[in-house]
């Protein structure tokens, strides 16, 4: 069942982001400024492209400009984008994601197609940084994708938006014991070791996890009824680890960004939010987790390389890409 709905029927009072889109925007344009003519056209894509949707977590090849072909100073302008669209402790988490392609390379050694490379991670721009007409960015690689839409100089889509996490434990080495995602197993963790039997049965999906996020990179979300257990059949306890789980992720974005979503769930009702759980239950086996609300959807996933091997994904069910909010401007100015 396709659980998107029409753009009019979307509530545009909990969409008044300001300060985050003109950092974004002005960040945007200098980064713009100080690339070649070259790099320019490789960086820019007109809003409506299909590029913009063309997005995933893996190493692949991709479009845009790499931070690997940047000079210092234009590094540093690419990272001051990054940082716009996420909060003090999102954008840590990210560029220590990125970080890890260092770890990586030394565990597994120069045998792969694409090397593990902290460099390899791709800055694409859609349309021109405006106050007025949407335009959207994209940075990009192995275990990261953060895609933003902004319109009207105020009003922002932040989905699809990516964490990975390749150890989700660092083995070995200086950092031996690093967890970059380590709240969002830890919460999970937390409530479902607080269900009683008769929840229990609620929330478990399966003995076996799937091998990735059930959605993977598709364009488009399609999802039955929610699975699991709802937090209005949970104790209070329970239901502020289902919030604070919510949290962890809707605070990888600036605070009004993330205001505006945490408003928008708790209109929609956080009682109707349901927590699912599929896989091993003991530390350290192979396990996913599902949180699904009226309008949002949040994966994890931890399954591949001995079960140290972290997706999770926060998504929009009737807003990712922003469409019903490009639906709307055009509709407006027309």
């Amino acid at each position: 069942m396709d659980i998107r709905s029409p753009a009019a029927a979307i509530d545009t009072s909990v969409e008044q982001e300001s300060e985050t889109a003109q950092r974004m925007a002005e960040a945007a344009t200098t980064f713009l400024a100080a690339l070649t003519p070259e790099q320019r056209t490789r960086v820019l894509f007109p809003v409506e492209n299909e590029e913009r949707q063309n997005w995933h977590y893996i190493p692949r090849d991709r479009c845009g400009l790499p931070f690997k072909e940047m000079d210092g100073a234009q590094q540093k302008l690419a990272h001051a984008l990054l940082s716009s669209g996420l909060s003090r402790r999102g954008y840590m988490k990210a560029v220590t994601i990125m970080g890890l392609e260092s770890v990586l390379a030394q565990l597994e050694g120069p045998t792969r197609r694409f090397a593990r490379d902290p460099d390899l991670y791709y800055v694409t721009l859609f349309g021109t940084p405006s106050d007025d007409a949407p335009w959207g960015w994209r940075v990009e690689g192995h275990h990261v994708s953060v895609n933003f839409l902004a319109v009207g100089g105020r009003r922002i889509a932040p989905t699809p938006n990516f964490f990975g996490a390749n150890p989700a434990r660092v083995p070995q080495g200086d950092l031996t014991g690093l967890r970059v995602l380590a709240a969002e197993e830890d919460l999970a963790r937390r409530l479902l070791s607080s269900l009683d039997p008769s929840q229990h049965a609620k929330v478990i999906l399966s003995a076996e996890a799937p091998s990735d996020i059930v959605t993977r990179s598709e364009h488009r979300i399609q999802l039955n009824a929610p699975a699991g257990l709802a937090a209005g059949e949970m104790t209070e306890a329970q239901r502020r680890v289902v919030m604070g789980l919510v949290t962890e992720y809707v605070s990888r974005m600036p605070e009004d960004v993330a205001d505006t979503r945490m408003n928008r769930i708790e209109k929609d009702g956080t009682a109707h939010i349901h927590f699912a759980w599929a896989g091993a239950e003991q530390q350290g086996g192979p396990h996913y987790y599902r949180l699904q609300g009226p309008h949002f959807l949040i994966e994890y996933d931890n399954t591949q390389n001995q079960a140290n091997h972290i997706h999770s994904v926060w998504r929009d069910l009737t807003d990712d890409w922003g469409d019903d909010l490009l639906a709307r401007h055009y509709a407006r100015s027309h």
